[in-house]
C-alpha cells in the first residue's frame, strides 16, 4: 500500500469513528427525549458531550492528514434509530429499555474503536493518534460500564417493586 493510499485508509477509518460518535450523540439525544428521570438525562447529556469532544479531536486529526471530516451518521445507526422510534411508538418509554438501548450503542462504539485499532492494514505510525483512539476507547469502556451498572440497578429495583 502506497503512502497516499495509507493516509486515505487512515482518513476513512477516522471518518467511520466520527460517524459512530455521531450515532452515539443521536442515540443519547433520543434517550434524553424519551426519559423523564432528570439524573439519567444528565448522564446522557454528559455522554453526548463526550462524543462531541471525540468528534472534534478526530476532525482535527483528519484535517492534519489533509482529509475532509465526515459529518453524518452510519447507515446502521440510521436503521437502529428508526427502529428505536418505531419501538418507542408502541411501547412504554421506561428507563430499563432506554438504558438497554444505550448499552447496546456503547457496545457498537467500543467495537468500532477496537476494530480501527486492531486493523492490520492500518499501521498507525503516529503515536498521538494511537493514544487518542486508546483514550477514546477507554472513555467508551467506562461509559459502557456505567450504563450497564445503571441498567442492572434499574432492573433490580423494578424486580423488587414487582
Amino acid at each position: 500500500m502506497g503512502t497516499l493510499q495509507h493516509i486515505q485508509h487512515q482518513i476513512s477509518a477516522l471518518n467511520d469513528l466520527i460517524k459512530i460518535n455521531n450515532d452515539r450523540i443521536a442515540g443519547y439525544q433520543k434517550a434524553i427525549e424519551g426519559i423523564e428521570d432528570f439524573s439519567l438525562k444528565t448522564v446522557f447529556e454528559g455522554y453526548a458531550d463526550q462524543s462531541k469532544g471525540y468528534v472534534n479531536q478526530l476532525n482535527d486529526y483528519i484535517l492534519l492528514l489533509g482529509g475532509s471530516p465526515a459529518d453524518g451518521t452510519t447507515l446502521a445507526g440510521k436503521f437502529y434509530h428508526a427502529w428505536i422510534d418505531v419501538k418507542s411508538a408502541f411501547s412504554k418509554k421506561d428507563s430499563l429499555s432506554i438504558l438497554s438501548d444505550c448499552e447496546y450503542g456503547e457496545d457498537v462504539a467500543k467495537g468500532s474503536y477496537r476494530k480501527a485499532l486492531d486493523d492490520k492494514e492500518l499501521i498507525w505510525e503516529d503515536e498521538k493518534v494511537v493514544n487518542l483512539l486508546t483514550n477514546h476507547l477507554n472513555g467508551l469502556k467506562m461509559a459502557h460500564d456505567a450504563i450497564k451498572a445503571l441498567r442492572d440497578s434499574t432492573a433490580l429495583k423494578e424486580k423488587q417493586e414487582a
